[in-house]
């Protein structure tokens, strides 16, 4: 199997500890190192390096040929973010360019994975499904409560059982619900949570786009004769202004009559998407009163808070709850933690002020 990480997210929900030039991807938010580092020991045995690409923003190449020193990966180093669609895209056309034909699966640096042994069995079935025929896999992950933060992928409700793992054809994909009906979902057995993991054969991929993102597949495919040559980093700067800014979930998963197929996975997995999430998922180091402190920190009386002292800075607390405090050395963060989806308008408004030291 070959594997991209796809590894050029902003992450502006963890700001102020996720930057532009150091985004949450970078950091050891969960584990003991960076995500990016965490994702390629998830999968290293899967295959060998050879058969893994990371593709990333141009900012940080630099920081990914350092931790990756070591190991035999491609890294290619996309000049401007132009959301997912394009990044699987070029992943799909470098498999294909290093003579790849089998499956290939594309993995968000930024996820946790509780279970890894369940989750690379997953990854291996799917690569079963999308080597046997021209269709797209996904991994669903079965919901354990009504997520509203979450896109959701529906079932028609009959399985073909490999390996032990049930394979069912996906009849839609839904976008993020209210509780109300996040609530219903859970109860029907039917929807599966949105992983954003995907696995196919190259050629699969690069004909999708082709039908559904023309021209993006116009701009992707002028760079085949030019992988590993001098002039590869010009050539994809030329390409990448004129490739739409486009999410493969709604460029192609939401329109395409080619068949796809879902996988449900118990494996522990989380996007990792806020503050808030983190918070839940480090519920085991959470003192007697739900409070996460890591750093130097006080609190009296304090409740449901999660406090962030990576500042260098002692912090005292009295009498919170459901508060988000995240500490740096230039930017303080405090919020409702139930709003932690929000920090991101943050960064936008700092944009908008010419704030940009901060960001």
């Amino acid at each position: 199997m070959f594997i991209v990480i796809m590894a050029g997210g902003s992450g502006t929900r963890f700001w102020p500890l996720s930057r532009k030039y150091k985004p949450k991807q970078f950091l050891n938010i969960i584990g003991n190192d960076p995500m990016i580092i965490e994702t390629y020991k998830r999968i290293s045995s899967l295959t060998d390096d050879k058969n893994i690409c990371i593709i990333l923003g141009k900012e940080h190449f630099e920081e990914a040929k350092k931790l990756f020193c070591k190991n035999a990966i491609h890294i290619i180093a996309e000049p401007y973010g132009r959301n997912t669609a394009p990044c699987i895209a070029l992943g799909a056309l470098y498999a294909s360019y290093l003579g790849h034909k089998g499956a290939i699966a594309f993995l968000p640096a930024d996820h946790y994975i509780a279970n890894n042994e369940i989750f690379l069995n997953s990854l291996r079935v799917a690569g079963k499904v999308a080597t046997s025929s021209k269709c797209i896999v996904t991994l669903g992950i079965v919901p354990i409560r009504p997520e509203t933060g979450y896109g959701y992928i529906k079932i028609d409700g009959i399985s073909t059982k490999i390996d032990g793992y049930k394979v069912y054809k996906v009849q839609e994909f839904v976008e993020k619900p209210d509780i109300d009906t996040a609530q219903i979902y859970l109860q029907s057995k039917k929807y599966y949570w949105n992983s954003g993991i995907f696995i196919a054969r190259p050629s699969t991929i690069l004909e999708e786009i082709k039908r559904y993102i023309p021209k993006l597949y116009k701009a992707i495919m002028g760079l085949k004769d030019y992988f590993n040559t001098k002039q590869f980093e010009f050539m994809l700067r030329e390409a990448y202004k004129e490739i739409p800014n486009i999410s493969f979930d709604y460029g192609v998963m939401e329109k395409t009559d080619t068949d796809i197929y879902v996988l449900p996975t118990e494996c522990g997995w989380s996007d990792v998407g806020s503050w808030l999430s983190i918070y839940y998922l480090r519920k085991k180091e959470q003192d007697i009163n739900s409070n996460l402190i890591d750093g130097d920190v006080i609190n009296i009386d304090c409740k449901n808070s999660f406090i962030n002292a990576r500042g260098n800075r002692f912090i005292a607390c009295i009498g919170l709850n459901r508060l988000l405090i995240v500490d740096t050395p230039d930017a303080l963060l405090v919020a409702d933690i139930n709003r932690s989806q929000d920090v991101r308008n943050i960064v936008d408004l700092l944009k908008k002020r010419g704030k940009t030291e901060y960001i």
